[in-house]
């Protein structure tokens, strides 16, 4: 048997998706940037895709713009909001994707911009006490908070942090990679300047996503080179990706409750039958309360081979990971689990889960864990 467990990585594409793809792959090859028929016709597709996208999360489709993925449309928004903006100060926490802490980083670095980290909750959450304290003591601000993190999947409260920043002026950006197709998010509710996407998180393709940009902020493009997507980024749209990417949400929209309800028992179970047979397990982050319900990352007690877990895993036909695959080939251990100050010298894994796991699959991935983690391992 082999068992995908990696799904916060990258997720299976639908389907479905892949079959409203094929006819833009093989019949529907105009460029959109063409007038004639050809052109006009993959044109009204993505246009099309693009009110569907928007209808989904209660917004104008004037404000969806389509990217290559997450890391560019994070890229985007902190950098069109520093430099277009007039914004010297910006917001974040220690355990952001590297999209967004690397660019605020090389910001800050350059001397463009102070950067301040929001202090955490033990179990890794956002404290919103010191974050209005950073709004109160700064001048206007950035804030830039993921909906959920990608490696313990603890949850921000939108609309709180929303509201804060509406307090004090600020502009705030979340990276929604994560929780796109997985919960609703009602951009006429929650007012957020940006927020980001990629397709591949909910069974879409790899190698497009799109950044909200609210109709109340003006920057300029940060691709140059076409008056593509109404002037924001040049180059040939990904048409293809872009119709799989709507397709994808709008599945994940349509059976959004059958979904949790599946793989919030896989996670139960897991976290039940992990409990019951392996001594000393513990859960990094929030566990199950506040927490993205896609994501499960476990502590394992330390043995002599705890280096070895993922590879013996692998071995084994399971996919999982030590953190976020944006990160691979670091040897510096996981910034996240650093940055809650976990346990360091006890191994970690990220299980994450989809539509398609199952409770049988949960079972041979424990029976595997049993050989690796005796009883008597401390």
């Amino acid at each position: 048997m082999k068992v995908y467990l990696d799904n916060a990585a990258t997720t299976p594409l639908d389907k479905e998706v892949l079959e409203t793809m094929i006819p833009f792959m093989e019949k529907h090859f105009g460029n959109p940037s063409s007038i004639h028929s050809f052109g006009r016709e993959t044109r009204a597709a993505i246009e099309t895709a693009r009110k569907s996208v928007a209808k989904m999360l209660g917004c104008s489709p004037a404000e969806i713009f389509f990217t290559s993925g997450g890391t560019e449309a994070d890229n985007q928004a902190i950098r069109c909001s520093i430099f277009d903006l007039g914004i010297r100060h910006a917001i974040t926490s220690r355990i952001e994707h590297h999209a967004v802490l690397h660019t605020l980083e090389a910001l800050e670095k350059a001397g463009t911009i102070k950067l301040s980290f929001v202090n955490l909750t033990p179990s890794g959450h956002i404290d919103l006490d010191h974050l209005e304290e950073l709004l109160k003591s700064n001048e206007r601000s950035f804030i830039s908070l993921m909906h959920a993190n990608n490696e313990i999947g603890n949850l921000l409260p939108l609309k709180k942090v929303s509201e804060l920043a509406a307090k004090y002026n600020a502009v705030f950006h979340s990276d929604t990679v994560q929780t796109m197709g997985h919960y609703e998010i009602n951009l006429s509710e929650v007012k957020l300047h940006f927020l980001t996407c990629a397709a591949h998180k909910f069974h879409g393709p790899k190698g497009v996503g799109f950044l909200y940009i609210n109709s109340d902020i003006k920057v300029n493009p940060m691709i140059y080179g076409g008056a593509q997507e109404r002037n924001m980024r040049g180059g040939t749209e990904n048409v293809y990706g872009i119709i799989g990417l709507a397709k994808a949400l709008e599945i994940a929209h349509r059976d959004m409750k059958a979904h949790q309800d599946h793989i919030q028992g896989i996670k139960n179970y897991m976290i039940g039958q992990l409990k019951l047979h392996i001594p000393g397990v513990t859960f990094n982050g929030a566990g199950n309360e506040n927490c993205l319900y896609t994501v499960l990352n476990v502590q394992f007690p330390a043995t002599e081979n705890a280096e070895m877990l993922l590879f013996n895993l692998d071995i084994n036909g399971i996919a999982a990971s030590g953190g976020s695959a944006c990160s691979s080939g670091s040897n510096q251990g996981s910034h996240v689990l650093r940055g809650i100050n976990s346990d360091m010298e006890r191994p970690s894994i990220r299980f994450s889960f989809s539509k398609y796991n199952t409770k049988e699959e949960i079972d041979f991935v424990v029976e595997k864990l049993k050989t690796l983690f005796p009883v008597h391992a401390v």
